[in-house]
């Protein structure tokens, strides 16, 4: 798995601080593009917040490029709906030259069930691509391809969004490999925007965990965790 941030709001941090004390001001924005140079983005933006005024933080949007997950964790990904998603197409791009797949761990470390995963994936490939070569059409061909499959995807989400997304898929209950995703794209978001992301992360990290009796129980090494990210 490959995540990168490829773009994002410049200054995505001034830009939410605008946007919130547009709410209240009698200023231009001009006016306030200059104000806000000099106060504290931590503090504000952590009283604001703290009031709960979270449109503010859509202001700020985030593109990752992300390459080599499943077809499995893609589609939980795009269940995600404010978003906008672009993905290599298996109607247009063929898969029989780039059989790349995913193999989860608790397979592959199981030598009987590994070799059998693996020779099954190996036999969907070919028939896959036999069934290319003898003009059947890509679009109808994918039928046969696993959940396996390797995908890339490109995705773009604001700020609010993407704390709703950690707080979901950065939790121990997470399907690991999209859990996995949302931790790369963590680490990749408090770099540019450290005071929206400081809390980035599953409930736990902020306060009780919402999990209530599916709770992994390990709170206090999660919100570790996290906050070294």
């Amino acid at each position: 798995m490959k995540v990168r941030l490829l773009t994002h709001t410049p200054e995505p941090e001034k830009t939410v601080v605008v946007a919130a004390k547009l709410c209240y001001s009698p200023s231009s924005v001009d006016e306030l593009d200059e104000k806000v140079k000099g106060i504290s983005y931590a503090k504000f933006l952590g009283k604001v917040v703290g009031m709960g005024h979270h449109s503010v933080l859509e202001h700020a949007s985030f593109t990752f490029g992300i390459d080599g997950i499943s077809r499995s964790t893609s589609h939980q990904l795009v269940r995600h709906r404010i978003a906008s998603y672009s993905q290599q197409s298996q109607r247009y791009v063929k898969n029989d030259k780039n059989n790349e797949y995913i193999t989860p761990e608790s397979i592959s470390k199981n030598p009987e069930f590994a070799k059998r995963f693996e020779s099954a994936v190996a036999d969907i490939y070919a028939l896959y691509g036999e069934m290319t070569e003898a003009g059947i059409p890509a679009e109808d061909a994918r039928f046969i391809l696993p959940n396996a499959s390797c995908t890339k995807i490109i995705v773009t989400m604001n700020a609010r969004s993407l704390l709703h997304f950690f707080t979901l898929r950065g939790c121990e209950r997470a399907q690991w490999e999209i859990r996995a995703m949302a931790i790369e794209m963590i680490g990749l978001a408090k770099e540019v925007a450290p005071i929206i992301f400081a809390d980035a992360g599953p409930a736990c990290v902020r306060g009780a965990c919402s999990e209530g009796a599916m709770t992994c129980g390990h709170p206090k090494e999660i919100r570790e965790k996290f906050k070294n990210l």
